[in-house]
C-alpha cells in the first residue's frame, strides 16, 4: 500500500467502481481486520485442500503400483511415506528373483530412466564399457560392492557386469540410497540390499547379506568407507583370505587399510583409489565445489551472500567449497591443523583460524577433515540460533552429533534430512543429515565428475583381478600412472580436445615414452 494513503479513510482515497459498498465505507483498520479474518480462512481451506491432495496422491501411488506404469511421472524419490521396513515385504521381480532388498520394487521403472539420464552424462565410463565388454576383463570376477547407491552408482555396476563380473551391492551410508534407482537394479537382477532410512541394524544387515550368500563366494571388493572389508574381516576371516583383492575410495576407508597393513590384518591386496590423481582432484574438488551448494539451497534456501562461513579442514574437499561458497559472496574462514594446507588457504585469500574463535558468530559450519569429533557439543553450545552444520567428509564422525542427543535438548524435524535441534533458552540451531554427507544425502552429485570415479574404480578391479600372481603383495598400493592417464583420456572426447603429441626429439629431451606417462609418481598436480 503507498505511503500516501496510510491512515487515511478509505473515502478520502480514488476507488475502483466495481470496489463493493462495504469496503468503501470501512475504515483502515476495518478493513486490516477483515483481510485478517479471510487470510485466517484461506489457511484454513489451505490445510483441507492439502489433505485432500495428500489422499488423492496416496490413492494414485496404489493405483500406480497395482497398474504399472499407468502414470507418467514419479515424485515419491526416496521418500519417507512408506513406514513398512523393507525387510519386512515380500518382493519378487518380473523374474520370479527375490534375492534383493529394496523400497519398493514397483518404482523400477522410474529408476531405470534415471540411470538413462546418468549414462548420458558419463561419457568416460561408457567408453570404457564399449571398448572392454567384448574382451570381459572381469569374467569370473565375485564383487561385493558398498558404496553409495545412486543413478550413477548403477551405470558402474551395470558396466562391471557388462564386463564378465558378478555382484552383490549395499550402501555405505543409510541415507544416500536413491530408493528407485535400487529398484531398477533389483528389477534388472542385481542383488541389492540397500534404502534411504536404514537403521544402524538394517545398514549392518544389508552387507551381511551381501557378503554371506548361499552358492557365491566373493573373491573382490569394491568399497566406500571401509564398512564391507571390516565386516568380512570380523566375521568371516577365512572368506576374506580368498579376496584376490579391495579396492577403496575414500579417506576413511583407506586409513583404515593403511592401519590393517601396519599391524599384519590386511592378508589381501589393496588398491587406493582415493589418492589416484582423478578421485582426488576431480571428484573431491570439482565435485564438491559444486554439490555443497546445491546441498545448502535443498535443504535451507539459504541466501549465501555476505554469511560467514568456516570450513573446517582445507583439503581437495575444503578447496572446492570454499571456492564456491567465496563466489557467492560469503566471508569464508577455515580452519586447519596441517601448516601447508593452512598456507595455501591464507594464498587463496582466506582467514584461518581456529572454530572456537569464531563460533560465536558463524551463519554456516562445514566440515570437510575426515576426523571424528571436529565440531563438539561445546562448539554447537556457543553457536547463535540459525548457525547451521553440516558434513562433507566422511561418515557421520566429524560432528559429535552422539551429544546433541540428551533430554535437555529437543529435537525437530522441519523437513528430511533437516532438524532443528533446540537448546532449553529457545536457541536453535539447523542440523543437515543428522551430520551425514551432506551433497550425497541432500542432493545429487554431478555425473560427470562420478564417471571418471567411476572408470577409475572400473580399471582398478580389472587390474587386480588379472594381475598376475606376486605383481602385488598384501599391502595397499595406489592406482599406476598410467591407469590415471587413460581415465583422463577417455572423457577428453567431450569437450572436443584434442591432445598435443610430442615428437621423438622432445620426447628423447624429457626421458618419456611418447605415450606416456607423462608425469612422475611423486608429481603434484
Amino acid at each position: 500500500m503507498s505511503k500516501k494513503i496510510i491512515g487515511k479513510n478509505l473515502s478520502e482515497v480514488s476507488l475502483p467502481e466495481n470496489l463493493p459498498e462495504k469496503l468503501k465505507s470501512m475504515n483502515m483498520e476495518d478493513a486490516f481486520r477483515a483481510r485478517s479474518a479471510r487470510k485466517r480462512h484461506s489457511i484454513q481451506l489451505d490445510k483441507r485442500i492439502s489433505a485432500q491432495l495428500q489422499e488423492r496422491r496416496s490413492s494414485n501411488a496404489s493405483s500406480t503400483s497395482e497398474g504399472g506404469d499407468s502414470v507418467s511421472s514419479y515424485t515419491g524419490s526416496s521418500s519417507d511415506e512408506d513406514e513398512v521396513n523393507p525387510r519386512d515385504k515380500n518382493q519378487k521381480n518380473s523374474k520370479g528373483s527375490s534375492d534383493f532388498c529394496v523400497k519398493n520394487i514397483d518404482n523400477a521403472a522410474f529408476g531405470r530412466r534415471e540411470i538413462e539420464i546418468a549414462e548420458q552424462e558419463m561419457p568416460g565410463l561408457m567408453a570404457l564399457r564399449r571398448r572392454a565388454e567384448n574382451d570381459k576383463p572381469l569374467s569370473g570376477a565375485k564383487i561385493i560392492g558398498c558404496t553409495h547407491i545412486t543413478a550413477q552408482t548403477a551405470v558402474l555396476v551395470e558396466t562391471l557386469a557388462s564386463l564378465g563380473a558378478s555382484v552383490r551391492w549395499a550402501a555405505c551410508n543409510i541415507y544416500s540410497t536413491q530408493n528407485e534407482v535400487a529398484a531398477a537394479l533389483a528389477e534388472a537382477g542385481f542383488s541389492i540390499y540397500a534404502w534411504k532410512g536404514e537403521t544402524e541394524e538394517d545398514f549392518w544387515w544389508c552387507i551381511d547379506k551381501c557378503i554371506n550368500s548361499e552358492g557365491w563366494q566373493p573373491n573382490m571388493i569394491l568399497d566406500d568407507g571401509g564398512d564391507a572389508t571390516h565386516l568380512m574381516l570380523k566375521r568371516y576371516p577365512a572368506m576374506f583370505n580368498m579376496i584376490k583383492g579391495i579396492v577403496e575410495e575414500s579417506v576413511t576407508g583407506v586409513h583404515r587399510l593403511y592401519q590393517l597393513s601396519k599391524s599384519g590384518k590386511l592378508t589381501v591386496p589393496a588398491m587406493n583409489v582415493n589418492d589416484s590423481v582423478t578421485k582426488t582432484k576431480f571428484d573431491n574438488l570439482y565435485s564438491c565445489r559444486e554439490s555443497i551448494l546445491d546441498a545448502l539451497k535443498r535443504t535451507t534456501d539459504v541466501m549465501f551472500g555476505g554469511k560467514q562461513i568456516i570450513i573446517c579442514g582445507y583439503g581437495e574437499v575444503g578447496k572446492g567449497c570454499a571456492s564456491a561458497l567465496k563466489g557467492l559472496g560469503c566471508n569464508v574462514m577455515v580452519s586447519e591443523i596441517d601448516p601447508i594446507c593452512a598456507l595455501q588457504a591464507c594464498m587463496d585469500g582466506f582467514r584461518v583460524t581456529r572454530l572456537e574463535e569464531v563460533v560465536k558468530n558463524i551463519d554456516i559450519l562445514i566440515t570437510c577433515s575426515g576426523n571424528k569429533n571436529v565440531v563438539t557439543r561445546n562448539h554447537m553450545d556457543k553457536m547463535k540460533t540459525g548457525c547451521i552444520v553440516c558434513n562433507m567428509g566422511h561418515s557421520n564422525t566429524e560432528i559429535d552429533v552422539g551429544s546433541l542427543r540428551t533430554p535437555d535438548l529437543t529435537w525437530e524435524k522441519v523437513r528430511s534430512q533437516v532438524d532443528h535441534i533446540i537448546w532449553p533458552d529457545g536457541k536453535r540451531i539447523i542440523l543437515l543429515a543428522e551430520g551425514r554427507l551432506v551433497n550425497l544425502s541432500c542432493s545429487s552429485v554431478p555425473s560427470f565428475v562420478v564417471s571418471i570415479t567411476s572408470a577409475t574404480q572400473a580399471l582398478a578391479l580389472i587390474e587386480l583381478y588379472n594381475a598376475p600372481q606376486g605383481r602385488y603383495k598384501q599391502d595397499v598400493y595406489l592406482l599406476p600412472k598410467k591407469m590415471d592417464e587413460y581415465v583422463a583420456s577417455l572423457h577428453l572426447p567431450t569437450f572436443d580436445a584434442h591432445l598435443t603429441e610430442l615428437s621423438d626429439e622432445q620426447a628423447k629431451y624429457l626421458g618419456l615414452n611418447k605415450t606416456g606417462p607423462f608425469k612422475p609418481n611423486y608429481y603434484r598436480y
